[in-house]
C-alpha cells in the first residue's frame, strides 16, 4: 500500500479559498474616500527620514514641537554603532498638526542634512466587492 497524502499540497487537491467564496474581513472607512493619510490608535503619525546620525531625540522635539503638541516621538538607534538609524516617527495627537509638519518641515535642514517628512500610515485604494 502506498503512502497517503493529505492537506493542501496533496495531488488532487483543488479546492482554493476562491471556490468556498473567497470571503474576507475589511475594516469600512468613514467617508467614503479612503485615499489620504490613516489615523493610528491614538493619533497621527508621520515618518522623518534622512536624519543625521547624530540626532536625539531634544534635537527632533525641538525642531517639530513648534508646530504642534508631540505626543509620542520614536528614534530607532542602530544597536551595533549607537547611531541613529536614520528615521523618526513622531506623533501628532490632532491631524492639522501632523499635515502643518509636513508642509513646514519637509524639505528642511535639521543638523546638516535634509529630512523628508511624510504621512507614516496612509490608507489605500477600496477595493470593489466581487
Amino acid at each position: 500500500a502506498g503512502r497517503r497524502m493529505k492537506g493542501r499540497g496533496a495531488a488532487g487537491s483543488t479546492q482554493t479559498m476562491q471556490d468556498e467564496g473567497g470571503d474576507y474581513d475589511s475594516i469600512d472607512s468613514k467617508g467614503g474616500s479612503t485615499k489620504g493619510p490613516a489615523k493610528s490608535i491614538e493619533g497621527w503619525i508621520i515618518f522623518v527620514t534622512n536624519l543625521h546620525e547624530e540626532t536625539t531625540e531634544d534635537d527632533l522635539h525641538d525642531a517639530f514641537c513648534d508646530i504642534g503638541d508631540i505626543k509620542n516621538l520614536h528614534l530607532n538607534l542602530d544597536r551595533r554603532t549607537g547611531f541613529v538609524k536614520g528615521y523618526a516617527l513622531v506623533e501628532y495627537e490632532k491631524q492639522k498638526d501632523a499635515q502643518g509638519a509636513i508642509d513646514e518641515m519637509n524639505g528642511s535642514t535639521l543638523m546638516g542634512s535634509t529630512i523628508s517628512v511624510d504621512w507614516a500610515f496612509s490608507a489605500g485604494p477600496s477595493r470593489a466587492a466581487r
